[in-house]
């Protein structure tokens, strides 16, 4: 029997278990989520990453076998169906990544781009952490070489094959300098990797460069259209709130089930901030810490409105602001279908660009003695949020901090209490420990929850460290 013929069949049998109503809304909602992944998945792997489809059909889709992909090379687009229904279609647009073709049609996507002119400059030959030229200098005294060599070769082992952690990338720096690095294969130092949530790490730097320039001011009251009614109660959120995930605004961060607002905010709306910005309040203001994709997409859409308006505008601003400045030629944040940065999810950069960003934020938001972040919005960033309980986040970053008063009850209770990290789904990292020099990146594709083990993978290479 013919694969499509088995998965007819089984649509048939789900849609009669499960009844008529129950099969509209599988066909109608859960169907087009499928779809809208796997097509954007592919588009960005393809044309953003430079993969082969046959590994990233195996590897990040093979739960997705039932959903019918259609490369289209010379458009440079992925279309996803099931059974040629629920058809989603992500067209890829240069230095912009891939976007999923809703609410706008696929002329209007490109229409869009068409006054961005992507400027790329080769850095190759530039000395680390400028350009890609290593030194080849023997190691620091400090470092034990054989320790941290053994640290990078167990992050690559696979203990159970059943739970796969495929790393794909490692680099370690210490005092600024790469001391280790490592690939897996098919994937090298120029290969873009998606950080997902490690975006929103990047989206506070994006807020700290127009702090900086005072165009905005974190007490204010966030700038969200929606919220302007008289005696809507949302409009007492301020910009802090929002950072802090602190808004009190519902939001379901659930990835399991496609109906969540995490899910329908990715995958089903023309505008994630706006769909966000909707959403009622369930608490007061600054009464909860609730980690929410979509309060980073509104912060998002509030750069965006920050700095003109258009998306051409707001991708020169995050290049001339952080990008360019830093040499993070590579990266990329994809927008929605609104133009605007998906601030929440959708960033892609080489591990060497993602090493970058932990640098400028180990060095206090310095770069090459250049201030690109306010004084002090390091500072800021990493001090815990007071509902947080275990003082686990600041403003868009993950912290050590522990419980107050009990510093030793944390989140990596083997790591030192003042790293803190961008982290990301599938087991991204950028961990930055202050008091051993540190940045840690590892990027993979650990699909099962807790297969892949940052602290110890952090505490191996403090191991390595002598004294």
């Amino acid at each position: 029997m013919k694969k499509s013929t088995k998965w007819i069949l089984a649509v048939i049998g789900i849609v009669l278990a499960l009844g008529i109503g129950a099969g509209v809304i599988l066909l109608t909602q859960i169907a087009p989520i499928a779809t809208a992944y796997a097509a954007k998945r592919l588009c960005s792997c393809i044309f953003v990453s430079h993969r082969e489809p046959t590994a990233v059909l195996q590897e990040e889709l093979k739960p997705y076998g039932y959903v019918h992909l259609d490369i289209d090379y010379g458009r440079k687009k992925v279309t996803g169906s099931i059974l040629g229904v629920a058809k989603r279609t992500a067209v890829y647009r240069d230095g912009l990544g891939c976007t999923l073709a809703m609410g706008v049609g696929e002329d209007e996507l490109r229409s869009q781009a068409a006054s961005f002119k992507p400027v790329r400059s080769d850095r190759r030959n530039q000395p680390w952490p400028e350009g890609d030229r290593l030194q080849g200098d023997p190691l620091p005294a400090v470092i034990d070489a054989q320790k941290l060599n053994n640290a990078t070769d167990r992050a690559f082992v696979e203990p159970d094959p059943a739970k796969p952690r495929r790393t794909r990338a490692v680099i370690v720096l210490y005092d600024g300098r790469i001391i280790a690095e490592r690939y897996a294969a098919g994937f090298t130092r120029e290969t873009p990797q998606l950080g997902w949530s490690m975006t929103k790490s990047v989206t506070n730097a994006l807020v700290g460069v127009l702090v900086k320039e005072g165009k905005l001011r974190l007490q204010d009251a966030a700038p969200v259209p929606e919220w302007r009614s008289p005696g809507d109660p949302r409009a007492a959120i301020t910009l802090d709130e929002l950072m802090r995930m602190s808004s009190g605004l519902r939001f379901k961060e659930d990835y399991k089930n496609p109906r969540s607002d995490a899910i329908r905010m990715l995958l089903a709306e023309p505008d994630a901030g706006a769909y966000a910005a909707e959403k009622p309040l369930e608490v007061p203001p600054n009464s909860r810490w609730s980690y929410s994709s979509g309060t980073a997409n509104i912060i998002s859409r509030i750069v965006r409105q920050s700095v003109g308006g258009s998306l051409s505008d707001f991708v020169a601003f995050a290049h001339r602001a952080l990008f360019d400045r830093v040499g993070m030629a590579s990266a990329v944040i994809e927008p929605d279908p609104s133009g605007t940065f998906v601030g929440s999810s959708f960033m892609y950069a080489t591990p060497r660009d993602w090493a970058r960003f932990g640098l400028l934020y180990l060095n206090d938001g310095v770069w090459e003695n250049e201030r690109i972040l306010p004084e002090g919005w390091v500072k800021y960033s990493t001090t815990p949020t007071p509902n947080a309980p275990k003082g686990e986040y600041g403003a868009q970053f993950w912290l050590n901090a522990g419980r107050p008063g009990e510093p030793e009850d944390r989140w990596m209770p083997k790591v030192p209490p003042d790293m803190y990290s961008l982290r990301g789904f599938e087991g991204q990292y950028v961990s930055i420990i202050p008091s051993k020099k540190l940045v840690v990146v590892r990027l993979g594709l650990s699909v099962v929850e807790k297969v892949w083990d940052q602290e110890q993978f952090i505490a191996d290479i403090i191991e390595a460290l002598k004294g």
